[in-house]
């Protein structure tokens, strides 16, 4: 007797729906939008906090005369971001030599630039006004970086939350420097700092 053996059409569509249940179900788990924009703001706590340090040894090792940048401007890597009627700092490139975004010649600090390249954020974006860093100082060179995080983990209220937790003055976003009371502040954000408040 010759007999084929194989699937039937059955037994086929039953193996792919449990498969499609399967895969729905992980997705869903796992939620990998989520993990991206959690991957994204780690990285942006990680520049920030770099960049952070890095100013903080210009100020110490830097050579004299020592500026980090006016008070009346508001820098960043993308263009037309005012906050609090600072003026929109007009060069957005990562060097280190005092031409970029933060105008700080890091090569002056002594033994070299602590770092080699001024940080961006991982997806930045001047559409939704939303995504980017925001570095602002003081006459007394005191200074401000700001972020806004994109993941549930990070955000205000989140299970990892830094932004009601920086120590800053707004709630829905990420501050850190020396002087947190700078802009953007929660009395007076300008017309596109983050489209207000972040997200």
């Amino acid at each position: 007797m010759n007999t084929k053996k194989g699937f039937t059409l059955l037994e086929l569509l039953i193996v792919i729906g449990i498969l499609a249940i399967l895969s729905t179900t992980i997705v869903l788990v796992i939620n990998p939008a989520e993990l991206l924009k959690k991957a994204r703001d780690s990285q942006r706590i990680s520049d920030l906090n770099t960049l952070k340090t890095a100013i903080a040894f210009y100020l110490s090792e830097g050579e004299a005369p020592i500026f980090i940048g006016n008070s009346t401007t508001t820098y960043s890597h993308v263009s037309n971001v005012v906050c609090d009627s600072r003026g929109a700092h007009t060069n957005h490139s990562q060097a280190i030599t005092g031409s970029g975004w933060v105008p700080i010649d890091f090569t002056k600090s002594s033994g070299g630039s602590p770092i080699s390249v001024l940080p961006v954020d991982p997806n930045a974006s001047s559409e939704t006004g939303i995504q980017y860093y925001v570095y602002t100082v003081d006459t007394d060179k005191t200074f401000k970086l700001t972020a806004n995080m994109e993941s549930d983990y990070y955000k205000n209220g989140g299970s990892g939350d830094v932004e009601s937790k920086d120590g800053g003055i707004l709630d829905n976003l990420y501050e850190i420097g020396t002087n947190l009371n700078l802009p953007p502040t929660a009395t007076g954000v300008g017309e596109n700092c983050f489209n207000g408040q972040g997200n």
